[in-house]
């Protein structure tokens, strides 16, 4: 299975951009890992800026792959239900997975239609850029988990 990570714009550098690199670094040790990168809209009304990264998250997508788009409304798992959905994909087999961090105004109702999981860290509302620092950490714990490396303690 390989996992394809779906960014709205770079990420910013310093923190961000630091645990990002250290977690997927991990992560890129255990599985099959991209990074895509879709370019932010610019300026302009939010609801156009939501409705143009959208349509290019959609345009990039692969028809066979599974979709898990982050979300705050999504579902709510902890991390060794996470990993167990990871180990259920993986022994699926044929599809990879990819999941999706939209831009600062979110995902539109057709991102989430597409997804095969609308997954949320929490009913909370993250900056679009802190959530690719849990979600990778949050990646790289559920892998972790699926090999028995002793990093999760729970």
């Amino acid at each position: 299975m390989k996992i394809r990570l779906i960014w709205v714009g770079r990420t910013e550098r310093g923190h961000v951009s630091d645990g990002v690199t250290h977690y997927l670094g991990r992560v890129r040790r255990m599985a099959k890992l991209e990074e895509v990168v879709v370019a932010e809209a610019g300026r302009g009304d939010p609801v156009w800026q939501q409705q143009q990264e959208n349509t290019r998250i959609l345009e990039v997508l692969r028809p066979q792959e599974r979709l898990v788009v982050l979300d705050e409304r999504g579902k709510l798992l902890t991390s060794p239900q996470f990993a167990q959905q990871l180990g259920k994909w993986a022994d699926q087999g044929g599809r990879d997975v990819a999941f999706v961090v939209g831009g600062a105004y979110g995902l539109t109702d057709a991102v989430r239609e597409r997804a095969d999981l609308v997954l949320s860290l929490s009913p909370m509302v993250f900056p679009h850029q802190l959530v690719r620092v849990l979600f990778s950490e949050q990646l790289y714990r559920g892998l972790s988990i699926l090999k028995g490396t002793g990093y999760h303690h729970g």
